[in-house]
């Protein structure tokens, strides 16, 4: 999977002011570097520099540029008044959404410097630097009557608040372009009964251009038995170093569940996957089932390698699991477990695959005598998340489509439940009443994600490139 981002970058102005007003490109040229410098702090992201545009035929120039790029996202920085002629070719040649850069080098102008020069022409050059908001009015009317997608940015050079919507925009970037090339592997078939869960895979592929791979238990069952003694043995040692794995753990158990880990890494990197969900069940006694009963910990390294797994067949949660391990902030499979009234917390939590990064202590591995609710016993994972900021984010399908459902809280220290299970607990502003009420009215499935952070306002940033709406629980 191709996992560079690619965000291309263009300074607007007038070409008519430059022999007007000495020092004026040069200093305007120095704000939209440092704009470039901080974009391209990211390691993972590409940044495209078109330069300067400041006529129309530089437009055409800079949007092939782009175009041939293959950027994700434009930014549009201001810099000083454009004409939207300018503006209007580079959009509609580069072919992505628009990020109107409203920025000033400060929060107001030095009016007393200004007015004190006693040169109107050099007045007028001062002032040029700060009249970015000039062209907003005009650029959005031209995009709005040319349906174009944009957004803007208004603030100042230094003012953190800025940097931080930046910072969104290049989050929510990354996470456009990861989930528009992501590969997403369908292993098994839905948990029968919960239709929250069932999915339209066309329209997630349409809105997401997710690639879709249904595979069958047959092929990870051929894989599984070509698993070497050795393989098994290097696997076990992942499981030590990655899990405070319980004495309680037979080392039938854990050759079961390391063979089949083997199995499900070959798999994902046979069929590219980015992410999966599956579910299964086989006939007592069967191979299939045995697969089916020892996956959790393989699934719960795959997670904690930014490749998540979902249980249950959830699809839209893997979605949102993937959203999340893109934006960095990790996306751990959970559902609601209890409210403890008293604490005004709700419990969150699951059985199955994990995501380790996000554990308070090392991940425990336990065996199970039963699998609540499905066949079999096996090994699971035992995790609290740390005590930190956390953001709340499901995929979800409505009437009238695709949207996105996000809220920010604290995951908090407290007594949990040690069932062999994922269980945290988490507090919000406004209250576990008005949450858990807000949140289950806007009609996603009873599963989540919980990512580390608090990244609502990328996750916002992201359904405003994929067109589609975000709700808000606050």
């Amino acid at each position: 999977m191709n996992n560079m981002t690619k965000i291309g970058f263009i300074s607007t102005g007038l070409d008519t002011y430059w022999n007007q007003f000495d020092g004026l490109l040069d200093n305007l040229t120095a704000y939209s570097k440092t704009i470039v410098e901080h974009l391209g702090r990211n390691s993972d992201v590409t940044v495209i520099d078109a330069g300067m545009v400041d006529s129309p035929q530089k437009a055409r120039q800079a949007g092939l540029l782009l175009r041939e790029s293959c950027v994700d996202l434009l930014f549009v920085y201001i810099s000083t008044y454009c004409l939207s002629s300018t503006i209007l070719p580079v959009a509609q040649e580069a072919g992505c959404p628009c990020i109107f850069l409203n920025i000033q080098p400060d929060s107001k102008i030095d009016y007393s410097a200004i007015n004190s020069l006693g040169d109107r022409g050099k007045m007028t050059g001062m002032w040029l630097e700060n009249c970015q908001a000039c062209s907003i009015p005009e650029l959005c009317c031209v995009f709005n009557r040319s349906g174009l997608k944009y957004d803007i940015v208004t603030g100042h050079l230094k003012s953190s608040r800025t940097w931080k919507e930046l910072d969104e925009w290049v989050l929510a970037a990354k996470a456009f372009h990861g989930m528009r090339h992501n590969r997403l592997g369908i292993l098994g078939h839905y948990y029968c009964g919960m239709l929250d869960v069932y999915t339209d895979i066309q329209r997630q592929s349409a809105t997401f251009g997710t690639h879709f791979e249904l595979i069958e238990m047959d092929e990870l069952a051929s894989i599984r038995r070509e698993v070497t003694h050795g393989q098994v043995e290097a696997k076990i040692a992942e499981f030590r170093s990655t899990f405070n794995v319980s004495p309680e753990c037979d080392s039938f158990e854990l050759e079961r569940a390391a063979k089949t880990s083997v199995a499900l890494d070959l798999l994902v990197e046979k069929h590219d996957l980015g992410s999966m969900a599956y579910y299964y069940e086989g006939a007592p006694g069967s191979e299939h089932e045995d697969i089916s009963t020892s996956v959790i910990a393989g699934n719960t390294i795959l997670t904690g390698k930014g490749i998540p797994v979902a249980g249950e067949c959830e699809v839209k949660n893997v979605q949102a699991m993937k959203i999340m391990s893109l934006m960095g902030a990790g996306g751990s499979f959970s559902e609601f477990y209890a409210m403890d009234f008293d604490d005004d917390v709700v419990l969150l939590g699951h059985d199955g695959p994990a995501h380790y990064m996000m554990s308070e202590d090392k991940v425990e591995l336990v065996p199970l005598p039963v699998y609540h609710g499905k066949p079999g016993k096996g090994l699971s994972i035992q995790m609290t998340v740390r005590s930190m900021d956390v953001t709340l984010l499901s995929v979800c399908e409505g009437r009238d489509g695709v949207f996105l459902l996000v809220a920010e809280g604290q995951s908090v220290p407290g007594p949990v439940l040690e069932i062999g299970n994922t269980n945290s607990r988490y507090r919000f502003p406004c209250g576990m009443r008005n949450f858990f009420e807000g949140w289950v009215k806007a009609g996603p499935s009873h599963h989540l994600a919980v990512g580390a952070g608090h990244v609502a306002g990328a996750v916002r940033k992201l359904a405003m490139l994929f067109g589609i709406q975000t709700v808000t629980v606050e």
